[in-house]
């Protein structure tokens, strides 16, 4: 959600150089922010060990982190249009570092758990920036400086999981590489306070706290439930209870938010038959795309002499074997544009999501190599650089034009809370695979999780195929 826009004559004909140079600061926070959010992944197996953690487990690291970021983007966002952007990068920058810092040092999973919640204001990052060169940029300049924000932010993911793999590899303490992102982000507090100038536009009303309140208790009582079904039971009481409480949360969120003049999120879009196909495929690419992080980092570190599958790979090792996949994705996203004009933008969506499930179906039948897999990383990455490049274009080009920014900011919140729930979900499957032998998972249960994967993905190319959006010539 960004501030409402001043009319073309309120806008700079020129932009002031102080406005123009703190681009390069912005341009920092995105590159901290893919580093934080992939220089994590190939580290989670030796965080598993450090503090016990069972692989099932380990998907709620990921989980939790989205489950805040999808209450944190709708909420940083209205509190930034009501009180300033700035300030609000400014506080979630503050208490990113602060999570950053628990997540180095957390002595036991839960004070690690709580260190990811307070990182959830990093996915608000983007739109609170996005919002503030909107507000203080001509409109070419701010969209050049939007794709710079972009770029930065794959750039700092492509060097966040290598950076990573190299600092483990050479100090060998886990502590110590962690707090390398948080020095990282502890530099960009002070730095936000320098030159970053605040936006001004600004909208009336007020925040629907009601509706962060209920959002934010049906996750988590849905996604108790789910966690509750790790043993491979979901006809229990601690199961049921939970997921029953969530479901009628859920259900009273939407009646507040359908009442509410000002909602946290514009749910009537989610029924409207142009997009809500599109918004169902957000959510099953959200389960795919954040869901099989943990548990491939698991399987690539897993010891095949004692578990019977995996590889035994270091965190460096596993960092270089998750690159081709950014490199795919990298390539993917820029190449969107050139590939849409050729067919159209929904028939290149169907064929990345397309290529997702087939990546998928590879790992399920030929994971016994670290070549076979990265091979399928690389073409995985590829469906979802493509998909990340067309998803936005086809959901706001479905819309009224007056609704786009909502449109945008719901396709992110859909997609988040995907990844939440796929955590859960993800965690649940493993767990019902767990060997009493050895206590985790067995092969089963990645083969099942890559095959969920898989029909997501497969879902996804239906929803966008039965959408009755229409291809306009232009984009053909």
């Amino acid at each position: 959600m960004t501030a409402t826009a001043p009319g073309p004559a309120a806008r700079p004909t020129a932009p002031p150089r102080s406005v123009t140079a703190v681009v390069g600061l912005l341009v920092f926070f995105e590159v901290m922010s893919g580093f934080l959010q992939v220089g994590l992944a190939p580290l989670l197996p030796d965080l598993a060990d450090q503090l016990a953690i069972g692989s099932a487990d380990l998907n709620w690291v990921v989980s939790v982190q989205l489950l805040a970021a999808a209450v944190c983007v709708p909420l940083f966002g209205r509190l930034g249009d009501l009180y300033g952007h700035r300030r609000m990068l400014r506080t979630a920058l503050a208490l990113i570092a602060v999570g950053t810092i628990v997540v180095a040092l957390a002595p036991s999973y839960e004070v690690l758990l709580l260190g990811r919640v307070l990182q959830g204001p990093i996915a608000a990052l983007l739109p609170l920036e996005i919002a503030l060169v909107r507000d203080r940029l001509p409109v070419d300049d701010a969209r050049r400086a939007i794709a710079r924000l972009v770029g930065a932010l794959t750039l700092g993911a492509m060097a966040g999981g290598v950076v990573m793999g190299l600092v483990d590899s050479a100090f060998g303490d886990l502590r110590l590489t962690l707090l390398v992102p948080a020095v990282l982000a502890v530099v960009c507090v002070p730095i936000s306070f320098v030159a970053v100038p605040e936006s001004e536009g600004r909208t009336g009303g007020r925040v629907d706290w009601a509706g962060v309140a209920l959002l934010s208790t049906a996750m988590i009582a849905l996604l108790g439930g789910v966690g509750g079904a790790e043993g491979g039971s979901w006809l229990t009481a601690r199961v049921f209870g939970p997921l029953l409480l969530g479901a009628v949360l859920l259900g009273a969120w939407v009646v507040v938010e359908l009442r509410a003049t000002e909602p946290l999120v514009d749910v009537r879009a989610l029924a409207d038959l142009r997009t809500a196909p599109f918004y169902a495929a957000a959510f099953l690419f959200g389960v795919f795309f954040f869901g099989s992080q943990a548990p491939n980092s698991s399987f690539y570190a897993a010891d095949p002499e004692v578990l019977g599958y995996g590889f035994g790979l270091s965190a460096l090792a596993i960092s270089l074997t998750l690159l081709p996949a950014s490199v795919g994705s990298v390539i993917g996203s820029l190449g969107t544009a050139a590939l849409a004009r050729r067919i159209g933008y929904r028939p290149t969506l169907m064929a990345a999501f397309g290529l997702v499930a087939v990546s998928f179906l590879q790992f399920a039948l030929l994971h016994t190599s670290v070549v076979e897999m990265a091979v399928g990383s690389a073409f995985l990455g590829l469906g979802i650089g493509l998909a990340l490049g067309a998803m936005p274009t086809v959901i706001v080009e479905a819309t009224e034009p007056s609704r786009t920014g909502i449109a945008a900011a719901l396709y992110n919140n859909v997609k988040t809370l995907g990844g939440a729930v796929a955590g859960g979900v993800f965690a649940s499957v493993l767990g019902a695979f767990t060997s009493g032998a050895t206590g985790e998972p067995g092969e089963g249960g990645y083969v099942a999780v890559w095959l969920v994967g898989a029909g997501c993905a497969g879902l996804a190319v239906v929803m966008s195929a039965i959408s009755r959006r229409e291809e306009s010539p232009a984009a053909s």
